[in-house]
């Protein structure tokens, strides 16, 4: 790294933080502060936090929702919501100017040439109504004086650069044509098109499977690299630190609590706060296998099949087809987790849509307790949709944000034909079983935290006391901590109601702490199935095993810190909890 390293007191933390001096570096934060409005949870969301960022260096930014590290990239970048929450007091130290008195027009000019940012959704960071093309010809226009067919050709260069197929035709696409991997991918281009010295990454692969997750991390690493940018990337997991991070300050209520060089916060943190974290990141060993031998089949797929037609597009002149699940065949006991993982496009999703009959197979059989439900009519099918109830991946999107949560955990009942009372007798009685309080049941989805969220989902689909609980992706964008409780959550509901569940993930640590069998698709098709003990400790299918190596962490610079394991074996080693 570049710079003098000295140690200096974190303003309003009493902890010491390992930073660079103020002549060195690229980007230096000094006793910032950041107000929150009156009623707000606390006075302030970044309080007293003073880092520097040097150039060539990437610092990992970690912390839970609500840590702050978030509202602090935004600061930096001028785009907090003004008035409501605004910089009380400090500094933003960038070549030359503090950030934080700058004027607007100042600040325009610094966004996107010199300071960019990567958001942690490009669904909703990029216009859906205009092209990628369009998106990035706009900075290249704004920032550059770039027009026209130079502009064009620029784009394509840098789409080309992170590794996105057939750049020239993608700069015709719009956001909704492009998957989750390669819409983060056009945001990177966007982001770096005009070489910025600083680039802020917010959470840019949450909730990207293992494969691309991998590739992005690559990718920002090796494009830092190339280019000597300072990076600041925002995480709450620490395996991506592992991966990428050459120092790492760990945040708390608005503080900075832990700062240091990646090797040493990882294998000796000294903050209980950082050693929370990583005793939440969830180990690679499968827990303990439960005897289901002698358990009675609930639901078993027979040869199932699934196939989508896609009209001409941008990018298929004549549509194609898309086979999205391919001869699909399981076994799910009672009090069993079934897990399903997989690649995004991996067909994961739309299989366990054809179990609950949200979309119907093209062919094979879907039986629950001997009842093939591909046969049955939409009318009969009411009687066992009670049966089979689903989690969605994103609670605030699946839940109806014009409902009290009353409302929307005892709507189903209601439906049914419970009486009212009834229902909401019932809902109270899941509120409480989910860990929230009676109170919840007056308030609306958006009053609540991700995490607080899923549990309303999870409370609506045990409303109408299902047999089969369908969790998919239930905790894929959820912090580590809240993440483990969610899954000892689903774990407690299953061994108390004796449900069985499908849990559909992408991601090999959560599933080995909930799964008791595991099946792993590939193109639509399983590739591999069987015990999760068998799976882990020893994957048979080379897709498996690409899978466990792209595990964040698992690979990294810092194997001795307990966050990565260097074995041939993946079932040998784990992300360990033992800090």
């Amino acid at each position: 790294m570049n710079g003098r390293v000295v140690a200096m007191p974190v303003a309003g933390t009493g902890a010491t933080a390992e930073t660079h001096a103020s002549h060195g570096a690229l980007l230096a934060i000094r006793n910032l502060r950041v107000d929150l409005p009156p009623g707000a949870d606390r006075a302030h969301a970044v309080d007293g936090v003073s880092l520097d960022l040097a150039r060539d260096e990437i610092l990992c930014v970690v912390g839970e929702s609500g840590s702050g590290k978030s509202v602090m990239a935004r600061a930096i970048m001028g785009l907090l919501p003004a008035p409501h929450v605004r910089v009380g007091a400090g500094e933003i130290l960038f070549g030359g100017d503090d950030l934080t008195r700058v004027s607007e027009a100042r600040l325009r000019e610094l966004r996107g040439k010199d300071v960019a940012m990567i958001f942690q959704e490009p669904m909703t960071a990029l216009n859906p109504v205009m092209t990628i093309g369009r998106q990035i010809g706009e900075v290249l226009a704004v920032h550059g004086g770039i027009v026209g067919r130079d502009a064009r050709k620029r784009a394509a260069e840098i789409m080309a650069s992170v590794k996105l197929p057939d750049a020239e035709a993608m700069l015709d696409a719009y956001p909704h044509q492009l998957s989750g991997g390669q819409r983060q991918r056009a945001m990177i281009a966007m982001a770096l098109i005009l070489g910025p010295r600083v680039l802020i990454a917010d959470e840019p692969t949450t909730a990207l499977d293992v494969t691309t997750q991998a590739q992005i991390l690559a990718l920002i690493r090796d494009l830092q690299r190339e280019k000597r940018t300072g990076v600041i990337f925002i995480t709450h997991d620490f395996g991506v630190v592992a991966e990428i991070a050459d120092r790492v300050a760990v945040m708390q209520h608005g503080r900075v609590v832990e700062a240091g060089r990646c090797e040493q916060v990882l294998s000796a943190p000294a903050h209980p706060y950082t050693r929370k974290l990583i005793a939440a990141v969830p180990s690679l060993i499968p827990r303990k296998a439960r005897t289901l031998a002698g358990a009675p089949v609930v639901l078993a797929l027979r040869g199932v099949e699934k196939t989508y037609r896609t009209r001409p597009g941008v990018f298929r002149a004549g549509g194609r087809t898309v086979h999205a699940v391919r001869d699909a065949s399981l076994t799910l006991r009672r009090d069993e987790t079934l897990g399903i993982v997989g690649e995004s496009g991996s067909g994961k999703s739309t299989l366990a849509r054809c179990v609950a009959r949200i979309v119907d197979a093209d062919g094979g059989e879907v039986l629950l307790d001997g009842v093939d439900l591909q046969k049955l009519s939409r009318r009969a099918m009411r009687v066992y949709h009670r049966r089979v109830q689903m989690v969605f991946q994103d609670p605030y999107g699946s839940l109806n944000p014009r409902q009290s949560v009353g409302d929307i955990i005892a709507e189903g009942p209601i439906v049914h034909g419970v009486a009212r009372s009834e229902a909401w007798r019932r809902a109270a009685e899941l509120i409480e079983l989910v860990g929230l309080d009676g109170k919840a049941l007056a308030r609306y989805p958006h009053e609540f935290s991700g995490g607080q969220r899923q549990r309303i989902g999870i409370a609506r689909a045990l409303a109408l006391q299902p047999e089969v609980l369908i969790a998919d992706e239930p905790v894929s964008a959820l912090d580590v901590s809240v993440q483990a409780q969610v899954l000892r959550l689903l774990a407690d509901i299953r061994d108390r109601l004796h449900l069985s569940m499908l849990f559909i993930t992408h991601d090999l640590r959560v599933a080995a702490q909930v799964c008791d069998t595991i099946a792993v698709m590939r193109d639509g098709a399983i590739v591999e199935y069987g015990a999760a003990a068998d799976v882990f400790g020893a994957p048979r299918h080379e897709y498996t095993r690409e899978l466990f190596a792209a595990v964040p962490g698992t690979g990294s610079r810092y194997q001795r810190s307990g966050i990565g394991y260097n074995s041939p074996d993946p079932g040998a080693g784990c992300l360990s909890t033992d800090p």
